[in-house]
């Protein structure tokens, strides 16, 4: 896979930083639904993984339904606080094959490098304190964000995720997630990898935000 220098940036930016779940730096990849956040996660693990930090993955998804987008997070709290003690952990995650959540498989997590924590919600304000990055990914057009997420989910699920999306809306505006943030990455500007501003910084009170250009598919 061809590198990117977006993700290489804020790869570098969390190794830089001190981790804040106990030896593990959490890095958390939030914004609404169809904006690209799994894209540029695994975007990211692949940068992480690159220089040689063990890097692991968990997705809301694996939590949330469509009748419980946000109430299910002490389940998480769970394997964050095992991660956080250098304990290996586990949970079982929500199996969406069939379009709707059944019991699935369940997923080991072994203390990480690097925690990448991504989709709605993953920086809610609770969690803040625990991370060592929190990235926002938006794409301005609400029509566009739903047409993706239903190319990715089916048709079927359109009624749900219009649901979806005027209840993230609402959390968003509370939660205040985008003013947190230390990276924006908007994945539908036509240029590529420009940083407007970029710091690698080694604690959160030194912080500065990077709105970054990057595309999704590039040859």
């Amino acid at each position: 896979m061809r590198s990117d220098p977006v993700a290489d940036l804020v790869a570098s930016a969390v190794l830089s930083s001190r981790a804040r779940l106990g030896a593990v730096r959490l890095v958390a990849i939030d914004g609404p639904s169809g904006s690209g956040k799994s894209t540029f996660a695994r975007a990211l693990v692949t940068s992480l993984r690159g220089r040689g930090a063990h890097t692991r993955v968990v997705s809301t998804d694996h939590f949330a339904t469509w009748d419980d987008p946000v109430s299910w997070w002490p389940r998480l709290a769970d394997v964050l606080g095992a991660l956080a003690r250098g304990r290996p952990t586990r949970y079982r995650a929500w199996d969406w094959t069939t379009g709707s959540p059944l019991p699935g498989t369940e997923i080991r997590v072994p203390v990480p490098d690097v925690l990448v924590l991504e989709g709605v919600s993953s920086g809610r304000a609770s969690v803040r304190g625990a991370l060592t990055r929190l990235c926002w990914v938006e794409r301005p057009s609400r029509a566009e964000r739903l047409e993706r997420a239903v190319a990715r989910d089916g048709e079927a699920a359109r009624p749900m995720l219009a649901a979806w999306q005027r209840f993230e809306e609402g959390w968003f505006a509370v939660d205040e997630t985008a003013t947190h943030a230390d990276d924006v990455i908007r994945p539908d500007d036509p240029a590529v990898a420009r940083p407007v501003r970029a710091a690698a910084c080694t604690d959160r009170t030194t912080r500065a935000a990077v709105t970054a250009s990057w595309r999704l598919h590039r040859s």
